[in-house]
């Protein structure tokens, strides 16, 4: 059984998925850094992973903050939709 999250506690939702580059765009409501672990939960969606690489407007970021829309390379196949939760 997936862990379950509270959705009030989500940093962010997938707005689109690029799948030839395994990246993700995300609106974020919270903040954002290089190395947060993270659990992306859709309805078909599981998947932990740490954040290794981010960008907002083509522009590599160490961190953003809520508002901003950063992509994200992920590990694995993200849907539009599916919640990005922070972990630990």
């Amino acid at each position: 059984m997936a862990e379950q999250h509270d959705p009030a506690d989500a940093v962010g939702t997938v707005t689109h998925y690029f799948g030839h580059l395994s990246v993700a765009a995300v609106s974020l409501t919270a903040p954002l850094r290089i190395g947060d672990e993270v659990h992306n939960q859709g309805h078909t969606t599981n998947l932990s992973q740490r954040i290794e690489s981010m960008e907002v407007d083509h522009q590599p970021v160490t961190e953003a903050k809520p508002g901003d829309d950063v992509a994200i390379k992920v590990v694995d196949h993200v849907r539009e939709h599916d919640s990005i939760f922070r972990e630990g």
